[in-house]
């Protein structure tokens, strides 16, 4: 007499529907981010906006109007890019859990969590070097710059040995 199959564990169709559905939950988490990364994109707007008429207004002559010029535009830079994070979390929550056909750049596209990681530490490691830019920028030759560049550097090393360890896909029949 052959083995019977192991009977399949039964499961009430609405508790896996029910369960199933929470995924939409992140949705919460999606509109919350846009809303972020489009209050940093209007602020930072109009912080340029009030930044350029500053620099228009004001006798910025000599080093310390450009490097304050500089520096704000930095820090405006800086802006910016923590906007395109909250984007990116945004858009990649929405593909890993509510619906991944949305019309993106192929650079955009998030088709699992190792996706969004690694587009986050990309994003990441520049908003550090554009820090970092802005106390080389307006380092007064007084504060230990050293210390700082070397623990972003620190920081962006263990980012990328971190993004390095993908683990090995098992080779296909050959």
């Amino acid at each position: 007499m052959p083995d019977a199959a192991p009977a399949e564990p039964k499961h009430r169709p609405g508790v896996l529907t029910l369960i199933s559905s929470t995924r939409y939950l992140i949705i919460i988490a999606v509109v919350a981010t846009l809303l972020a990364a489009t209050a940093l994109l209007l602020y930072g707007a109009w912080e340029t906006l009030v930044t350029l008429r500053s620099v228009a207004l004001a006798d910025g002559s000599g080093p310390k109007g450009a490097k304050g010029m500089i520096l704000a535009f930095i820090e405006l830079t800086d802006l910016f890019l923590l906007a395109t994070v909250l984007y990116v979390i945004a858009v990649g929550l929405f593909e890993l859990f509510v619906d991944d056909r949305l019309d993106l750049p192929l650079w955009l596209e998030i088709h699992d969590l190792n996706d969004l990681k690694d587009k986050l530490i990309g994003v990441i490691v520049v908003v550090m070097g554009v820090l970092f830019l802005g106390q080389v920028v307006t380092w007064d030759g007084q504060r230990d710059l050293m210390g700082y560049g070397v623990g972003i550097a620190l920081v962006i090393a263990a980012l990328t040995w971190f993004t390095s360890q993908k683990p090995k896909k098992p080779a296909g029949p050959a």
